[in-house]
């Protein structure tokens, strides 16, 4: 008898810590698809006519030749942080995003960055 009210309620607390958890993933679930509509309402792909994208977390502008793509390696203009991270001078970034929901002033890229080689096996 008392292994059966033992079994019963290790079961009862593995269904409380189940249900819980499955709150906790369709909470997350409804707060991933509010911040993407905000996203999508508040992303901007142009500014003025340059191209707005999103390097390393950041937003910035590009002029061009051509259009950047995610993953386009580029060189950006030095800032207070990056000086302080990299050293005085253009830094190099990754476009992580194409446009940006940052509704400040924008910095320009200065120009795209060689690729980086892929080391090979």
């Amino acid at each position: 008898m008392e292994a059966y009210r033992q079994g019963l309620e290790t079961g009862r607390a593995q269904e409380r810590e189940w249900r819980q958890r499955a709150a906790a993933a369709q909470v997350e679930h409804l707060e991933r698809q509010i911040r993407e509509e905000l996203d999508a309402k508040n992303r901007r792909f142009e500014v003025d006519g340059d191209q707005a994208v999103t390097v390393d977390g950041y937003g910035y502008r590009w002029r061009g030749p051509g259009t950047l793509e995610v993953g386009d390696r580029v060189l950006l203009p030095e800032n207070y942080v990056s000086a302080l991270r990299h050293g005085p001078g253009p830094f190099p970034g990754t476009v992580t995003e194409l446009g940006t929901t940052y509704t400040g002033t924008l910095s320009m890229i200065i120009s795209r960055a060689p690729a980086i080689p892929r080391q090979t096996g």
